[in-house]
């Protein structure tokens, strides 16, 4: 019987015991099943793994003849493993250690997860038979939606293809096909990765339900659903399957896909392996760690993002060391650091063809012009070029209407028809955006009724339910350019006790101040939405001191709010009982 993939805590370390962690290698024991375990640190990134020889199960020790301090030996037969690559170097080229998976908790702790099955899409190994011309083609739409055509089957990942993303922060790039409804249509099951905008499109799912509502969509068994909020949405989608994780879902007797989580968000990340007759197709998507590390190799295509830039970090921040030439060299150190990582992976995997994607957005709205100029994004042509340079893995840079045909490729990758680009003169980027009906339901946010009354504040903290913690922020909504809103909200939020003080306390505490565009930050507070629509969308100026990043109060308000919205109504008709009650003392000057 196959079993659902899961995940068994090994280890737990303390915030004490994670901020005393030193560069290089850490032994640690569970203290209360014996077992033990290495930590390699490396700046901040983090690998780990049982310290057991894959020989003969020796215990492994520090290697005093490695001066880098990135090996140990073992204790039986001197075999040496160099843990910042999980490879063994004594005897060489001969295994890799397990990796298990490294998890930060709400405190800053750590937790050492093992995956049970590690390789789950190894259960009923199938042989890739040989593909006619014709049978497996991999249309590239915009952004992360591809439409695929397995046999007779055909299958469609994320499909945002109209409107923006992350409130009004974020718009398509390319210029979508113009047969993308009817292609959604014909679809028989489309596969999303995650919740956020870019992935789960609302605007462009309530298209694709006014002609197919019962659509089969499936999507993974995460922590926080992906459709979370379908019913404050109002689109009508009536076939949404949630699957386990690890475990292979027959579509026919030649195609099955299978839905894994990621290593570093299980609580929300995705990624997904579709395999038609033993040829696998890897979409990591957006996963940081998809599936703590471990993926098949020599898969028939990959696909991952690679372009960076989808975090407000650390171009909407102020202040301090956050001068526009730190900003800039910041994120051009970054933008390397990811295209260097993802050249690795694709080597490490050694897939047949590999296609960046997921990375085509723009911040095309006149007033996020700031955002526009410094959040680079990496060239797809330039990793492409990378992965060349370093390995045999064919490459594709995709353009929206443009086909690949798997059979071609892996037969002939020269065949001038294994990949049919759209037909000359098709627009390929996108020179306008229909902004208005979008701003328009946010903007309906700023005049609602809730906001007459400044008790709101109370009442959506509380609905939050973040509290017991060292932190007072002060908010701010603004206009376009971040100056204060007239007539708008000016107040401080002390989250050690949740409460709103006039003054910032006399005790020591971390503090943040956090201007918001009032149209977005009210459109959030009255549909109970995750803060990423703010962060990620850009809508936020953020300053801070001390420059510390408090991770339990922003995972708190981008992943663990409520699933159900606030209780809007009781709260006017409790503001009616009481009377107007229009208290100015929050608001702005």
């Amino acid at each position: 019987m196959r079993t659902e993939q899961t995940t068994e805590i090994l280890l737990c370390l303390s915030p004490v015991e994670v901020a005393n962690l030193k560069e290089g290698i850490n032994f640690f024991r569970n203290k209360s099943t014996g077992k033990d375990y290495i930590l390699y640190k490396s700046k901040s990134r983090l690998r780990a793994c049982k310290n057991v020889c894959k020989h003969q199960g020796g215990l492994f020790i520090k290697d005093i003849e490695d001066l880098a301090g990135r090996s140990v030996r073992c204790t039986k037969h001197n075999w040496k493993l160099d843990v910042s690559t999980m490879k063994y170097i004594n005897p060489p080229e001969s295994f890799c250690q397990d990796e298990l998976v490294v998890e930060m908790d709400e405190n800053n702790g750590l937790l050492l997860l093992e995956l049970n099955p590690p390789n789950p899409w190894d259960s009923e190994p199938r042989s890739p038979e040989e593909l006619d011309f014709g049978e497996v083609q991999i249309t590239y739409l915009t952004h992360a939606c591809m439409d695929l055509k397995l046999g007779d089957k055909r299958m469609v990942f994320d499909p945002w293809l109209i409107g923006p993303a992350f409130a009004r922060g974020w718009w398509l790039l390319h210029e979508p096909p113009s047969d993308w409804l009817e292609r959604l249509c014909q679809a028989d099951l489309i596969y999303i990765s995650h919740l956020h905008s870019d992935h789960l499109s609302y605007p462009t799912l309530k298209k694709l339900a006014g002609r197919r509502p019962d659509i089969p969509i499936y999507v993974g068994n995460t922590e926080r659903p992906v459709f979370w909020n379908l019913n404050q949405s109002g689109v009508q989608l009536t076939n949404i399957n949630v699957v386990p994780f690890g475990i292979w879902q027959q579509v026919d007797k030649n195609l099955r896909f299978m839905i894994l989580m990621d290593g570093v968000h299980p609580e929300m990340d995705t990624c997904i392996i579709v395999e038609y007759k033993g040829h696998k197709i890897l979409n990591t998507v957006d996963c940081t760690r998809p599936n703590g590390g471990r993926l098949p190799t020599k898969v028939a295509l990959m696909m991952s993002d690679f372009a960076g830039g989808a975090s407000g970090f650390p171009m909407t921040f102020s202040g301090g060391k956050f001068t526009e030439e730190w900003k800039a060299q910041f994120i051009k150190t970054e933008r390397k650091k990811l295209l260097n990582y993802k050249a690795q992976l694709v080597k490490n995997l050694q897939p047949r063809i590999y296609c960046p994607f997921a990375g085509y957005f723009v911040e095309s709205h006149p007033s996020d012009k700031y955002i526009k100029e410094t959040n680079t994004k990496n060239d797809p042509n330039e990793l492409n070029n990378l992965i060349k340079k370093n390995s045999d893995v064919i490459t594709w840079t995709p353009r929206p209407g443009a086909t690949l045909d798997l059979g071609r490729m892996l037969k002939d990758p020269t065949d001038s028809k294994g990949i049919i680009e759209p037909p000359e003169g098709t627009k390929i980027y996108k020179d306008s955006w229909d902004f208005e009906p979008y701003l328009e339901i946010l903007n309906a946010a700023v005049g609602d009724e809730i906001f007459l009354h400044s008790s709101w504040i109370k009442e959506y903290f509380t609905w939050a339910g973040f509290k017991d913690y060292n932190l007072v922020v002060r908010m701010i909504e603004t206009d376009e350019d971040f100056n204060p809103f007239p007539g708008g909200y000016d107040y401080l939020v002390d989250f050690l006790d949740l409460s709103f003080p006039k003054e910032r306390p006399q005790r020591e505490h971390p503090y943040e101040e956090i201007r918001s565009r009032v149209d977005v930050i009210r459109h959030v507070v009255k549909n109970g939405l995750l803060w990423d629509e703010l962060y990620i969308g850009f809508q936020t100026r953020l300053q801070r001191d001390p420059d510390i990043y408090h991770h339990l109060f922003w995972n708190h308000f981008q992943i663990k709010l409520p699933l159900t919205p606030p209780n809007w109504r009781s709260f006017l008709t409790c503001c009616e009982q009481n009377g107007p009650g229009i208290s100015q003392e929050c608001k702005t000057t």
